[in-house]
């Protein structure tokens, strides 16, 4: 009797974490119909992990850089592991978990998040660190992330800090309990639609343009550690128009490349003569990211410069990438000519989280 009531009590406890851990699971934001961004982090852990080049860093990598593009122009495999306004510590341990998973020749940072050198808002913490596998890499990145209002108990059980969502449960949220549709192709995210660049508000004038300790502090982290796994790391600046990128601080990024021999690209200076980005027709909002047009062009300047000072390899005729890569093409294509099928019919994108007001901001926000 006394094992039979054992074995009740186990039972019991199984049922009631299945319970808990299903209710989690539901509560949770999925991020499918408004704010794709919110998917990016956790879609890694189900790729294949053989990859050249990683980038990390906020939405001028994620909507910039089409990696589809680095295989079929150059044959070079790479993932992004971006997010919406991914602050530097949290690209820093967003790095660190990666290479417990694999080593690429190249690491690409985007430097805008230079300019934070404190947390930010809880949404945008969310939408990076919610995504992230319990690690110590994403105890790193909360402890790091949180603001004074917030407590780290929450991040590694959400359910404390989504419960009060039962009021807003839709229909979504059952569909995609057990698993999600997947929203981006290695990290990019998609947008064929245009809105060219308008009114672009100028750099308002700073007392001090210098770059935070802090943010300093995980930049020297980052060259420490790709240094250590004999990475090569690459600064860049993606060439989104807006926030604006002032010349104080570009200055700060070549003076810190000089001084740890990295290469640091600023791809604004070269964005329409070299490059051939028209603002006109390369991005979905004005300037703060670029379309699918725009991304192509980017990615296939890019790639020729990490085939060719870099020496990536080629492995386009490889059988055991060509099968991996063949579905993810297949994937990007199918997706381009839905969103192109939706502007036809509607005028606008009516899916893939363009209707809906995306936490990314607007022009008004820097």
């Amino acid at each position: 009797m006394k094992i039979k009531k054992i074995l009740i009590n186990i039972v019991a406890l199984m049922l009631l974490l299945a319970v808990i851990i299903f209710l989690q699971e539901l509560f949770m934001p999925k991020y499918m119909s408004e704010i794709p961004e919110g998917n990016l982090v956790e879609e890694y852990y189900s790729e294949e992990k053989k990859h050249d080049v990683i980038f990390v860093g906020d939405c001028e990598v994620f909507s910039n850089v089409s990696p589809v593009t680095l295989w079929e122009k150059y044959g070079i495999t790479s993932y992004i592991r971006g997010s919406a306004q991914q602050l530097i510590w949290q690209s820093y341990y967003l790095l660190e978990e990666t290479l417990k998973y694999e080593k690429p020749e190249v690491v690409v940072f985007n430097v805008l998040s230079m300019k934070y050198n404190e947390p930010q808002k809880e949404a945008y913490n969310r939408l990076t660190l919610d995504g992230m596998k319990l690690s110590k890499q994403k105890i790193g990145a909360i402890k790091a992330s949180m603001m004074e209002d917030e407590d780290l108990i929450t991040y590694i059980f959400p359910l404390l800090r989504y419960h009060s969502r039962w009021n807003d449960i839709k229909a979504e949220d059952f569909k995609y309990v057990l698993g999600k549709d997947k929203q981006s192709h290695n990290g990019y995210l998609m947008r064929v639609d245009i809105k060219p660049v308008g009114y672009i508000p100028k750099g308002r004038v700073m007392a001090d343009y210098s770059f935070g300790d802090n943010s300093y502090y995980y930049l020297e982290k980052m060259a420490k550690l790709c240094m250590e796994n004999d990475v090569e790391l690459i600064l860049i600046k993606s060439p989104s128009v807006y926030p604006y990128w002032y010349p104080q601080w570009d200055q700060q990024i070549v003076d810190f490349a000089q001084e740890n021999d990295l290469t640091y690209i600023n791809f604004l200076e070269v964005a329409e003569d070299k490059i051939g980005i028209e603002y006109d027709k390369d991005t979905f909002d004005g300037g703060l990211h670029l379309n699918l047009s725009g991304a192509e062009k980017f990615t296939e300047y890019f790639g020729e410069i990490l085939r060719s000072d870099f020496n990536l390899p080629d492995h386009r005729d490889e059988e055991d990438y060509k099968s991996i890569w063949k579905d993810k093409t297949d994937f990007y294509y199918a997706m381009k000519e839905d969103q192109e099928r939706e502007l036809k019919e509607y005028g606008y994108l009516k899916s893939y989280g363009a209707v809906a007001q995306t936490i990314g901001g607007s022009l008004d926000e820097e």
